[in-house]
């Protein structure tokens, strides 16, 4: 699925870092074997959120929506040798993917993987933690930023995935579309964040815990 030009998102993607042989073949795994592969975070954008837990000090991450693990893992990468990553996937052939992934390589180790209903299991998740990487139902984001924002450090970050919706959120008129949107107008007046909204693939809303 592309977000910008063909052209332009090949040439962001040759000018990131390279990455590990690991994500490439958990990349061509998901396009043959997966519905909706394209739910998958490309290396540009799993790039830019390892950077974030990097250049955040961030030692404990939650991730709320798995799919195969590309951004788990990528995050997790970045983590140091005592740092914890949790990621909460409601499809169980979903997680068994990643799951596969992450005991490739050593520090998927330090990914945990929960499986139900994010809804759900987001109350079992301990704070504090440092960041959170938000991409699952996009009805349910309001009760994902709530119920995280409950144990996000003050100083720690937020990012929520697809905060364009393809660019539908201009005219918003789907299900998907219209609860995207109402987010993003939430996010701009709480009082409780700073944010900043990013036109990175098909959006990232990043925000700040005051």
């Amino acid at each position: 699925m592309r977000f910008v030009k063909a052209g332009i998102e090949d040439y962001a993607d040759k000018h990131t870092g390279k990455v590990d042989k690991v994500f490439e073949d958990l990349r061509k795994e998901t396009y043959a074997k997966c519905d909706n592969p394209g739910m998958q975070v490309g290396k540009v954008e799993g790039s830019f959120l390892r950077m974030l837990v990097a250049i955040s000090g961030s030692r404990s991450v939650l991730e709320i929506g798995t799919f195969t693990g590309y951004s788990a893992l990528m995050m997790a990468s970045a983590l140091p040798d005592d740092g914890r990553m949790i990621t909460l996937e409601s499809d169980e052939s979903h997680a068994r993917v990643a799951q596969k992934y992450f005991d490739k390589v050593d520090y998927g180790g330090k990914i945990t993987i929960i499986h139900g209903d994010a809804r759900d299991t987001l109350g079992r998740v301990e704070g504090p933690i440092d960041m959170a990487f938000i991409d699952a139902d996009k009805s349910s984001y309001e009760a994902y930023y709530e119920g995280v924002l409950r144990i996000l450090r003050p100083g720690g970050l937020m990012a929520f995935d697809n905060m364009l919706w393809k660019g539908e959120v201009l005219d918003p008129k789907s299900r998907d579309a219209r609860a995207i949107h109402a987010m993003n107008r939430k996010l701009a007046k709480d009082e409780r964040v700073d944010r900043v909204l990013l036109t990175v693939r098909d959006g990232i809303m990043l925000v700040r815990k005051r």
